[in-house]
């Protein structure tokens, strides 16, 4: 079975997270910045250079480490079969760049065209908040985790 490791960044503005969808391809659920890290990359740095290349910023705050998945593909659309060992990495800002915009991923992991992605902020704490299943593949396991981080810290708590 063939092992990818991969970084994803949960970037919060207050009690909102960045997500985003494929407007090309309707069916894919709500996913969070990330990717596959080249050779020699730590975790940390694909972190970033995956989340600049899916949203078109650069990140220049700290990120910190809070949930580490595995997580096992096999004959999902547009993805690479094998365990994808996943770290997932928060970081806050206080300003939003923008409520929403498009970015185009000009180099997928799996080859093929440019993807687009539209990206957007959801709070995580309203009542139509998206649950975990509305995530993709296995993406939203990390909402508990995260909404309680993001509770200590607006309540000062680190």
């Amino acid at each position: 079975m063939l092992i990818y490791q991969k970084a994803y960044v949960y970037l919060t503005c207050g009690t909102e997270l960045l997500v985003f969808e494929e407007p090309d391809f309707p069916n894919a659920e709500i996913q969070v910045p990330g990717g596959t890290l080249d050779p020699g990359e730590s975790y940390l740095q694909a972190a970033r250079r995956e989340f600049a290349e899916e949203t078109g910023l650069s990140l220049d705050i700290a990120l910190e480490s809070f949930a580490d998945q595995d997580h096992f593909f096999k004959d999902v659309p547009r993805c690479l079969d094998g365990l994808h060992r996943r770290r997932h990495f928060h970081g806050r800002i206080r300003e939003k760049p923008a409520s929403e915009w498009e970015h185009f991923e000009t180099s997928p992991n799996a080859g093929g065209p440019p993807i687009r992605f539209r990206l957007f902020w959801i709070d995580l704490f309203t009542m139509d908040a998206p649950t975990e299943a509305r995530f993709f593949e296995g993406f939203g396991a990390q909402l508990e985790t995260l909404r309680t981080r993001v509770e200590r810290q607006s309540n000062g708590r680190h």
